[in-house]
């Protein structure tokens, strides 16, 4: 009987794949107490894993684990050093959140594009007969828009791009180009370059030494005036500090924000009190159909380890 730890609950969905199995059985925990959780851990087979920080006191404490399935796709709450040297297999929901991720991005791009928040303001406002005087908003057709990342959420936000008919450029280092002409994108070679021609930036990039702090002040400054920056991935790639004196200064339009370097952010973080930035609580995912997808992929790949048939493209290579 293998023993699956879900640390924070997950969908039904993911639930009923265990239920069906006679060869598991899980427990769930909401407490997110390190001695607790340590207790918890040392006679499980598996654990899945939402945001909570999965630190080497923990996995070590695990002497019967054999795999952890991230609820999501992003591992830097984990400490892959301590998992890769006690033989662990560490799994990601790839492909379940690409479509939520990337609707999320078009929900921020027209949401601040198109002024939403203060057009429904005003109407509430009673100034509907005003509204000739309001100042004009910005389209998505025929803009150009630089996806930075070209992994599964890029290539299926691209698909949204070309429906609104936007011109495609793709920045990503480690993507063929003919992969990214495939797709019906431009590849550029050059981020910093390339940006400065942008009307719209949506960040698709991993959190690396590579990529912190990559848009900073200098980025920002050499960004068009009407531009729009979109960060759904990590929100230690952005210089928040940067953004907003970039924000405040008018060197760029708006910013559309569902992550943060620090999360939950700090209440006195200027941002959440920039009018300029459109915010969500790292909530791209937080559809009912993302989250029933996100579930049932991660006991799936739980199952599909331990039956011996766990896809490769779920594995992280640490």
């Amino acid at each position: 009987m293998k023993k699956i730890l879900i640390i924070e609950n997950i969908h039904e969905s993911g639930i009923k794949l265990i239920k069906a199995r006679k060869d598991f059985t899980y427990e769930v925990v909401e407490k997110l107490d390190i001695n607790f959780l340590k207790e918890k851990i040392k006679d499980c087979d598996a654990v899945t894993l939402k945001l909570f920080k999965f630190n080497k006191e923990l996995i070590e404490a695990a002497s019967k684990l054999k795999i952890i399935s991230r609820f999501g796709v992003g591992y830097n709450n984990i400490d892959l050093e301590t998992t890769k040297k006690k033989n662990i297999t560490l799994a990601i929901t790839a492909g379940a959140l690409d479509a939520s991720v990337a609707e999320h991005v078009f929900f921020m791009m027209l949401s601040i594009s198109r002024g939403v928040n203060k057009y429904d303001q005003f109407v509430r406002n009673g100034s509907f007969a005003e509204r000739y005087n309001l100042s004009l908003t910005k389209e998505l057709w025929n803009q150009k828009i630089l996806i930075a990342g070209f992994g599964r959420v890029g290539r299926n936000l691209i698909k949204k791009c070309k429906g609104f008919e936007m011109n495609v450029f793709v920045y990503d280092p480690y993507v063929d180009e003919k992969v990214i002409t495939k797709f019906g994108g431009k590849k550029v070679l050059n981020f910093s370059e390339a940006i400065k021609d942008m009307d719209y930036v949506s960040l698709h990039m991993p959190f690396t030494k590579e990529t912190e702090n990559m848009v900073d002040l200098k980025i920002l400054s050499s960004m068009k005036k009407n531009s729009i920056l979109i960060n759904t991935s990590r929100g230690e790639i952005i210089n928040e500090s940067d953004l907003n004196t970039a924000l405040n200064q008018n060197m760029i339009l708006g910013a559309g924000l569902d992550v943060f370097a620090k999360e939950p952010p700090d209440i006195n973080n200027p941002l959440l009190k920039n009018k300029k930035v459109f915010l969500s609580p790292h909530s791209a995912t937080f559809t009912e159909e993302c989250a029933s997808r996100m579930s049932t992929v991660t006991i799936q790949n739980i199952i599909d380890f331990f039956d011996g048939k766990l896809n490769k493209s779920k594995i992280v290579k640490l």
